[in-house]
Formats: structure tokens, sequence, C-alpha cells
């Protein structure tokens, strides 16, 4: 099983920790993390279930190779990291 980790500063905003997930990918590991915190899927998503302009998905350190599709295969030891990027000057 697959284990989902959110950056602090994510942590601020919602209460997102770390859980283990069944899934065969980064999109349905994702799905499957929101469906047990619901209240987490709006900071990553968008509106039309998009990610979200600034946010990344890392699968095993390695940044998902498609956004749109996130159809990166995971291993049952895979970590994955929703990173919220911070930008400005």
């Amino acid at each position: 099983m697959a284990t989902v980790h959110f950056t602090k500063n994510l942590q601020r905003h919602v209460a997102c920790p770390s859980a283990t997930v069944d899934a065969a990918t980064a999109r349905t590991a994702l799905d499957a993390y929101f469906a047990l915190h619901p209240a987490v899927r709006g900071y990553v998503f968008d509106e039309q279930g998009g990610l979200r302009t600034h946010v990344n998905v890392f699968v095993d350190g390695v940044q998902v190779a498609d956004r749109a599709l996130m159809d990166d295969p995971l291993r049952s030891t895979s970590e994955i990291h929703v990173i919220q990027a911070l930008s400005g000057g």
C-alpha cells in the first residue's frame, strides 16, 4: 500500500495527515485519500478535477510525468508527496 504525504505549508490550511492507501496509480491513490479526507481535495484539485497550478505530485521522489493523467504506477512501498509550490518575491 502506498503512503500519501502533504507538505507542512498545506497542513496549515487543512488537516491532511499522512495516510496509507491501496492504489495502482498516483491518481487513484489521491482519489482514495480524498475519500478518507474530502476537505483536502479542493486544496489539490481545481473545479475541473485537474491539479491546481501551484501543486506538484511526486512518486518516490520523481515528479508525475503527466499532470492531467497522473497514471504513474505505484509499488506497494511507494511514497507520494503532494507539494504546494510557493511563489512570490
